[in-house]
């Protein structure tokens, strides 16, 4: 049995978004970092970024964010965070890398 071509590229952006996809790279822009961190440097980048990805990780989509789970919005430390995955599989779409934050 095939899977469908959409739900397919949820599995695959639920396995780049709970971290399970070896292959996946995650940006986060230094602009989101920077204001997560409070301008900080060091540890204080280090604990924004996984404070960010705990988040994303743990998102719950609605029933009208899409099919493919593929964006999200949140608040995270007084600030608004946008996540995209965009997929890249060339068997199944071509768009750009797997995962960009804020």
């Amino acid at each position: 049995m095939t899977v469908p071509v959409t739900e397919r590229i949820t599995q695959l952006n639920d396995r780049c978004r709970h971290g399970l996809d070896p292959n996946a790279r995650i940006m986060v822009t230094r602009n989101c970092l920077a204001r997560l961190s409070g301008d900080g440097e060091g540890i204080a980048e280090v604990l924004a970024q996984a404070a960010l990805l705990a988040a994303v990780r743990r998102y719950a989509f609605q029933p009208g964010d899409g099919p493919e789970r593929d964006f999200g919005a949140f608040d995270l430390q007084g600030q608004r965070v946008l996540f995209k995955i965009d997929l890249y599989d060339p068997g199944l779409v071509k768009i750009a890398l797997n995962g960009s934050f804020c």
